[in-house]
């Protein structure tokens, strides 16, 4: 009988959670063969960037250490239980992490076509997924936060107008970091992921978000 709660006890230790889950009921081209589950997973904020601050990753000086990181502890734990662990920067072809999300129920394509999430909103981060060869369920986090939200914030939060029709101006949006205006996405994150009120709860640390857009922003 597989320990599903070894499972969550591990991603818990290493401050990860099940974000969303799908349990195929066939086989299909969307899902490795011999998938029973799958495990979308991403940090367990506020308490994740500190612990991967202390990791051998973060402190080696080498590339991409987030990705390094989510590969190696995703892919002992996947192991662990006869299953393997998939990325988004495997490929090309990539999986469809962002299908695999929607599907999931759990998130939902918000006005920016980027993936919102109940508890982290527009802050939301799939480190990876697991796939494994039995049946566990995800837990349910609640319906995603866009269907409710009338307001909608994030539209008109960009300073410089990079969603005018849900269709992402990425160079309007690398330029604007360029510029001094710029150092408030640079240093808090995005102001357009920042506006949405699921954001503001999911406890994501400021120092947390400039790394994600330093990355972001030095792969132009």
């Amino acid at each position: 009988m597989p320990d599903t709660n070894d499972i969550e006890a591990s991603l818990a230790r290493e401050c990860l959670a099940v974000l969303g889950g799908l349990e195929p009921t066939e086989p299909g081209p969307a899902f490795p063969a011999g998938c029973r589950s799958l495990l979308l997973i991403g940090p367990e904020n506020p308490v994740f960037w500190p612990h991967f601050t202390a990791s051998q990753e973060f402190r080696d000086g080498a590339a991409d250490p987030l990705d390094r990181w989510s590969k190696r502890i995703l892919t002992a734990i996947a192991a662990r239980h006869g299953g393997r662990a998939l990325f988004p920067s495997d490929g090309p072809p990539y999986p469809p992490f962002y299908d695999w999300a929607l599907e999931s129920g759990a998130f939902a394509a918000s006005p920016l076509n980027m993936l919102a999430h109940a508890k982290d909103g527009l802050m939301v981060s799939l480190r990876g997924a697991l796939v494994l060869p039995f049946s566990m369920a995800a837990p349910d986090w609640g319906p995603p936060p866009c269907g409710r939200c009338e307001a909608q914030p994030c539209r008109d939060a960009c300073p410089v107008g990079a969603f005018p029709t849900g269709q992402y101006a990425v160079d309007a949006c690398h330029n604007h970091l360029d510029t001094s205006a710029g150092s408030d996405c640079m240093v808090r994150g995005c102001a357009a992921r920042r506006a949405c009120p699921a954001s503001e709860r999911s406890g994501r640390e400021p120092a947390q978000s400039a790394f994600h857009m330093r990355a972001f922003h030095g792969k132009r």
